[in-house]
């Protein structure tokens, strides 16, 4: 794993733990529901920072970042992005945001505009008439062991309780991992507070009928055997947007993951794509 650049980002609104990595033009890459930059390997691992400076951060009410009182509200997120845009001074900049972060990222580039470049929206939703994401907030009442179930099921449509039955050990590892990542939270009673929080903003999101006002150069990313960010709700997005391109992966919500073919598809967008306002000659 390589090494991180680490800060603690004072704004007018709280302060945010960031992270950078690479080196080249700043890029925000904007995480999804109950992200933490401690949890490793994560996205700063992967290839974007062989290209760009890309800042990520720890959203309110996750990770290191403050817990401040709610409720809280999807433009209250999109708010603090453009707050750490401000503190460290960046210009208009390209936005890759994953899951719950492309929900933020479109509220992001309604409420800022003049901050964006351009969008990769992946594996998430507009809400409203666009479709809404899975309640994730309905998993919580459910025990551990059946919230890991559940949520993989709904991750990769594949996965229901058969195939999690044949795969025996296997899912060891996983289990074991989601059963640390719970056990992190569930002894912080602040973080317990701001993952309710956000499954709440989460639960109201609903951004489709302003996306046609939404005109920057976008790339759409889904994941075919998607339940959380269903393909459909990506091809919602696709219609309402401008100047929406999307392409369909092979694998579930984690198809980054699955389908080696999806980040280098976003690096070639990324470069080939033009930025706000300019076109190809």
């Amino acid at each position: 794993m390589r090494a991180l650049r680490e800060a603690r980002v004072e704004t007018a609104r709280l302060t945010l733990q960031t992270a950078c990595a690479g080196t080249g033009d700043p890029l925000f890459l904007v995480s999804g529901t109950g992200a933490d930059l401690r949890v490793r390997p994560g996205p700063l691992d992967g290839p974007l920072p062989e290209r760009f400076t890309v800042w990520s951060l720890d959203q309110r009410g996750q990770g290191r970042s403050d817990v401040p009182p709610g409720p809280y509200t999807m433009a209250d997120y999109a708010d603090d992005l453009a707050a750490l845009h401000d503190a460290l001074g960046l210009p208009p900049l390209p936005v890759v945001a994953i899951s719950f972060g492309g929900m933020v990222a479109q509220h992001f580039a309604l409420r800022h505009p003049q901050k964006v470049s351009k969008l990769v929206l992946c594996c998430t939703s507009a809400g409203g008439a666009g479709g809404a994401s899975y309640p994730l907030h309905e998993l919580e009442k459910l025990a551990p062991a059946a919230r890991f179930a559940a949520k993989m099921a709904v991750s990769d449509l594949r996965h229901d309780a058969a195939w999690q039955a044949q795969q025996g050990e296997r899912l060891a590892p996983a289990r074991e991992d989601a059963q640390r990542q719970n056990a992190r939270r569930v002894s912080n009673a602040a973080l317990i507070r701001g993952a309710a929080l956000q499954l709440a903003a989460r639960r109201d999101h609903d951004c489709h009928d302003a996306l046609p006002a939404l005109t920057l150069p976008t790339l759409l990313c889904a994941g075919r055997f998607d339940g959380i960010a269903p393909l459909a709700n990506m091809e919602a997005l696709a219609a309402a947007l401008p100047q929406a391109t999307l392409q369909v992966f092979e694998g579930g919500h984690l198809f980054l993951r699955q389908d080696r073919a999806a980040w280098p598809a976003i690096l070639q967008w990324l470069t080939d794509a033009p930025e706000k306002g300019q076109t190809h000659e």
